[in-house]
């Protein structure tokens, strides 16, 4: 059996029968290494060797989470949580209206889809909003599983169809690799061709808002996180306090963006708290530490993951992944067009990054799309649509332990049958069938 496909499938069913997620990825790492014939030692070297990779992403997100936590002490998410109680009143009250509902997860879809353009932050909002948001959501007993998916959607399906923020830059990786590929592409036509596929990912969330997940679930409220006690906490927010923190979001902003590094980011939203003594010395160090401790799970999933990628790239298994599937298409463009898409599933799932997959198919997929006759729109669908694939429902994807990180925060939601699970299910499936028919059409 092909390397890939083997230590990917060992990698998945290790995380559901709810094995450790960093430890799966190593555990398929090794086995995919050892199948692909690299040996005990080539593997390990492999794996050590990509590891490294991995590094800048982890120090991002504890820096993103010790700058999330400096925030949350000057009194913003008490004051966001203020503003929302206005529009959903008393908890009785509450318990028997859908509108709070719907605004709560309405206001969490348009954060996550603007984290990728209007203001370009990624996952890093979602430890500083959804936290104080939980106890809210447990009154109205708003399934967490629903919660996943609409942070998902809106990480993944803006980079998919606009070409600004972080869709812009994936919208230029895939213009660039199917240039060198062979096939030049205007970048105005991507966002034509992959109107279809995005329109995959709006169906699974239709169907997860309006049946799989529109019943009550209750929640313990024994287990939700206690705010770390400063001064500020006991003496609630103030306008000061909440203009210093605006000030500190668009100077991290403003840093992340001129220095396209998200430590720098977080580092100049953490100087600007300091320098207005927002959080003052004496519990600048426990703050930040918190911080860090809460993403610190992401990062090492991350190191791991970019780990597994590099063993999986030494094995030389996945360009002969790709070659296979070309191989026993045998001219049919309806199998060849779902073949090209299971595989980009599983190149994503994976490596855990859509962006990263698209310079590895793109080399095969696009001469094989040509010579099946496919036109150059159906090509950029075959080939968006098999990147984007995975995104949604991996274990070692952003997109999901971005959600997991803050929706698990008292410890009530499985990062893969309350994310990673929903997510595949009600995203990967209808973006095929989606992708396909695009591939098809166009």
């Amino acid at each position: 059996m092909n390397a890939v496909v083997f230590a990917v499938i060992v990698m998945l069913v290790l995380s559901l029968l709810r094995v450790n997620v960093v430890f799966s990825l190593i555990t398929g790492a090794l086995v995919g290494g050892l199948i692909g014939g690299l040996g005990m030692d080539g593997t390990i070297a492999a794996f050590s060797e990509g590891v490294g990779g991995g590094a800048n992403v982890a120090l991002s997100y504890a820096m993103l989470g010790g700058f999330a936590v400096a925030v949350s002490s000057t009194g913003l998410p008490e004051a966001l949580v203020a503003f929302v109680l206005r529009f959903i009143g008393k908890k009785e009250e509450a318990r028997s209206e859908k509108l709070p509902k719907a605004l709560i997860l309405f206001v969490i879809l348009i954060m996550a889809c603007s984290s990728q353009n209007v203001i370009p932050v990624h996952i890093a909002f979602i430890p500083l909003l959804i936290p104080p948001l939980l106890k809210i959501m447990n009154e109205l007993r708003i399934d967490r599983r629903l919660t996943a998916t609409v942070l998902t959607f809106g990480l993944v399906t803006p980079y998919m169809l606009l070409p600004v923020g972080f869709g812009q830059i994936f919208h230029e990786i895939i213009a660039t690799n199917m240039k060198d590929s062979g096939l030049e592409v205007a970048i105005d036509e991507i966002p034509k061709a992959m109107l279809l596929p995005a329109a995959g990912m709006l169906v699974g969330l239709l169907i997860a808002v309006f049946f799989s997940y529109r019943k009550p679930r209750e929640y313990s409220e024994s287990g939700l996180p206690i705010p770390v006690e400063t001064e500020a906490h006991q003496a609630g927010y103030t306008s000061f306090g909440l203009i210093v923190s605006g000030v500190a979001i668009v100077a991290a902003l403003w840093a992340q963006l001129a220095t396209d590094s998200m430590v720098f980011g977080a580092l100049a939203g953490i100087v600007v708290l300091y320098v207005f003594r927002a959080i003052r010395w004496n519990e600048a160090d426990h703050l930040l530490t918190n911080g860090m401790r809460m993403m610190a799970f992401i990062g090492f999933v991350m190191i791991a993951a970019s780990g597994f990628a590099n063993v999986m790239g030494a094995t030389g298994d996945v360009e002969t992944l790709v070659q296979n599937s070309a191989a026993a298409i045998g001219g049919n463009k309806a199998l060849g067009a779902l073949l090209m898409l299971v595989v980009g599933l599983l190149v994503t799932m994976g490596i855990g990054s859509s962006f990263s997959t698209i310079p590895i198919i793109a080399t095969i997929f696009v001469p094989l799309a040509l010579e099946l006759g496919f036109s150059p729109m159906a090509a950029i669908a075959l080939v968006g649509t098999a990147g984007a694939l995975g995104d949604a429902g991996s274990p070692a994807s952003d997109s999901t332990l971005g959600p997991t990180s803050g929706l698990n925060a008292d410890g009530q939601h499985d990062h893969i049958w309350d994310t990673v699970v929903p997510t595949f299910l009600h995203y990967n499936i209808p973006v095929i069938l989606f992708g396909w028919i695009a591939a098809m059409i166009l």
